[in-house]
């Protein structure tokens, strides 16, 4: 049975503009919205590639799409989707005039923090996380997609943070290459990443600060200190997937953590809560959070799975559009998982 409980609009066709369409995230939303029934692309937006078609950079929509890459924007549209560089989603929008009847979904940083959330030409974005604000985004004007990382760490912790109960936590993470972006990188390329394993950003990585914030905001408790969440992410010898552990210390029972998981996501529509231990290759390809909990003495693990450029990325962003909507969550995100 569904856990999204939402409305579903079934009737409504709505219209999309998509700007920075050739990296990987770009070339993720199209394959999700050239599959999406209740969607039309009317433009996907990129300089470098303007007048060539879709397919000529992302080869796996050969035979899926005849679209062509844009050079102008068309105001004609519901909701326009960011796939821009970090920095540069600020940069467009100071540029650009937006009429306020079109939504904005930015999957770069450049709003997800407060004060810069309503930065903009009184443009104020909601954070986009859904298992934390999803009334508001039903509401919302503009949505701040949320971090890759920040995805798969908060939704391990929220339930905790929420409750009073987290403590200091040690996390480590492990991401594909596909989490640096398309462009070639001396950490990126094939004869590099390969049987290799490495750490970077060491205690401060980008993503801290919108964890920080949303633990503050679901516990109501000043959790702004940099020693709450000690992280270490590390590159993987893979191309897509986050698998996160953090660890923690808690007086709580394990049925009781159990307990607070269970509640907390109950009706979130992509997350859930395993028995047993979870799999990378459970959520690779799908909008799945995967969460699986064990507990020794006072310590408790808690680890959790994504795919960074779905529930990390593109797929969040079309969850956010289908909640900006009417339209019921699963829609245009039913995936199944490439387990074999």
């Amino acid at each position: 049975m569904d856990k999204a409980t939402n409305h579903t609009n079934t009737q409504a066709i709505i219209n999309v503009g998509i700007v920075g369409g050739a990296g990987y995230t770009g070339g993720e939303l199209i394959r999700l919205l050239i599959n999406h029934p209740q969607v039309k692309i009317q433009f996907i937006h990129s300089k470098s590639n303007a007048g060539e078609p879709v397919y000529k950079v992302h080869n796996d929509l050969l035979g899926d799409t005849d679209l062509i890459f844009a050079s102008e924007l068309s105001t004609d549209i519901d909701v326009l989707f960011l796939c821009v560089g970090h920095g540069d989603a600020n940069k467009f929008l100071q540029a650009n005039i937006i009429p306020n009847h079109i939504k904005i979904i930015d999957l770069s940083q450049d709003f997800r923090l407060l004060p810069n959330a309503g930065a903009i030409a009184g443009k104020e974005f909601i954070y986009g996380l859904p298992e934390l604000n999803k009334t508001a985004i039903q509401s919302a004007n503009n949505i701040a997609n949320p971090g890759c990382f920040a995805t798969a760490i908060q939704l391990g912790l929220l339930p905790l943070a929420k409750t009073g109960n987290l403590n200091e936590v040690y996390t480590t993470g492990i991401t594909g290459s596909t989490g640096a972006g398309q462009g070639l990188s001396s950490t990126s390329h094939f004869s590099w990443r390969a049987n290799n394993i490495s750490a970077y950003k060491t205690l401060q990585h980008q993503h801290l600060h919108e964890i920080r914030q949303s633990l503050h905001q679901v516990s109501g408790q000043s959790l702004q200190t940099d020693e709450l969440i000690n992280f270490v992410p590390w590159r993987g010898d893979f191309t897509r997937g986050i698998y996160v552990t953090s660890l923690t210390k808690s007086r709580l029972s394990f049925d009781a953590v159990i307990d607070l998981f269970q509640s907390f996501y109950a009706d979130a529509a992509f997350t859930h809560v395993s028995e047993t231990m979870i799999d990378l290759k459970q959520v690779v390809n799908t909008n799945k959070c995967l969460i699986h909990i064990e507990k020794q003495g006072n310590k408790i693990a808690i680890h959790s799975a994504i795919d960074n450029l779905l529930k990390g990325a593109s797929g969040q962003a079309v969850q956010n559009m289908n909640l900006l909507f009417g339209f019921n969550e699963y829609t245009g995100l039913r995936l199944k998982a490439n387990y074999f």
